[in-house]
């Protein structure tokens, strides 16, 4: 039951910048809510079986270990044979975020080595027509993380003066999407998980998409301060590493609801071609050729080729939508329900609706229409209780 309380008798609630907890993927259920591919990679072309559910958990390639945290991993115990693939892992949630939203990441190991491929994306139903979303991702014996945008043709990428992070391409309908390269120390690789891994957040809004990492040292007060079941003020994170804003990448028009992607690959179209493999990985095998190398053979070299992950927390608004401190200009938005889309007036007081939409039998944690309907008639005393104002 919600205690509804008069806007008027809150005038000192800063709503502007708050996200409402929708689904919390951590402790011993985190791998509830996601489903496992079980095929072989015929995405990126690496040389991996993707495993069900049931093979993942009987070979220990996902797990939650002893610290909570869950582990997808690479297979570092057996041999493979000539022309065969290697056991990894890829899940995707069953359940799909539009805009509106915003997920948080805190991870304690990324997987790196030569040949490894890692990701954590989000995509739409087709692609590139849905769009994609490269939170994390790298190759090899890369030292920073990478973030990307893939689109069809028509979004680009403009870069704010205060993003963080270095611009690579900006058309984000070629191959390799528009490229953001982290500038932030331990961002990849092993210095990552010696500062004792990091935070990761994505803003997924009408005025644009927006990456923030921090090293664990660096984490802001109120990610550190929040729960599986609080609100967060996102007011105190600064710039974003990569800020893609609308003005030139219509992200209603680009962009469907999104399912969150957790993969591990090995070599493939990127982390397999010679002119990145060569320059990194060119001593680890007589062949100089990534699948020869690496995947045949024995697996203690992907000894480091695993996520260990302490949560994931997805997110929504329920008033105004915040705008970013990259966003330097206000943008149009539009305001979505469950089956209307309408425009609503420019300006930096947006107000979408609550944008989750449940994946196959999905129950959110949060009902809300209820919770909807308290925002904007008031706050509820429950939920003035967990915000950090």
């Amino acid at each position: 039951m919600f205690l509804l309380l008069s806007p008027l008798l809150l005038p000192s609630l800063p709503l502007a910048w708050c996200y409402l907890m929708v689904r919390s993927y951590s402790g011993l259920s985190f791998f509830d809510r996601w489903d496992f591919y079980g095929n072989y990679d015929n995405l990126t072309l690496g040389d991996v079986v993707w495993l069900t559910r049931a093979d993942a958990y009987d070979q220990g390639l996902a797990y939650v270990n002893s610290a909570g945290n869950a582990i997808i991993k690479v297979d570092d115990m057996h041999y493979v044979q000539p022309d065969q693939k290697r056991n990894s892992v890829r899940i995707t949630t069953q359940d799909t975020y539009a805009v509106g939203s915003l997920w948080i990441a805190d991870i304690v190991h990324i997987p790196w080595g030569c040949s490894v491929w890692p990701a954590f994306w989000t995509k739409g139903p087709v692609w590139p027509e849905n769009g994609e979303i490269d939170i994390i991702e790298g190759i090899n014996l890369m030292n920073h993380n990478q973030m990307a945008l893939h689109t069809t043709s028509g979004c680009i990428h403009s870069t704010p003066p205060n993003q963080q992070g270095q611009s690579g391409m900006v058309d984000c309908s070629q191959p390799s999407g528009c490229i953001v390269g982290e500038t932030t120390p331990n961002s990849y690789q092993a210095g990552f998980a010696a500062a004792g891994g990091g935070v990761f957040a994505t803003q997924f809004d009408v005025s644009g998409i927006y990456i923030w990492f921090w090293s664990r040292p660096h984490i802001p007060a109120s990610v550190t301060r929040s729960t599986s079941t609080s609100a967060i003020n996102i007011s105190d994170w600064g710039p974003p590493s990569a800020s893609y804003p609308s003005t030139t990448c219509n992200i209603t028009q680009f962009f469907s609801p999104q399912n969150l992607v957790f993969d591990i690959t090995l070599c493939g179209i990127w982390a397999g071609l010679p002119v990145t493999y060569l320059p990194q990985c060119q001593s680890a095998g007589p062949t100089g050729i990534c699948y020869n190398d690496n995947v045949v053979g024995p697996g203690g070299r992907y000894s480091d080729a695993y996520f260990e992950i302490s949560y994931v927390r997805a997110y929504t608004t329920g008033g105004a939508v915040p705008m970013p401190t990259a966003a330097l200009v206000s943008h149009p938005t539009t305001t979505m329900t469950s089956a209307t889309i309408t425009t609503a007036p420019a300006g930096t007081a947006l107000i979408p609706s609550p944008l989750f939409f449940p994946g196959n039998n999905a129950d959110s944690d949060i009902n809300v229409t209820m919770l909807e309907l308290a925002w904007w008639l008031g706050v509820t005393m429950a939920l003035r209780s967990m915000l950090w104002w």
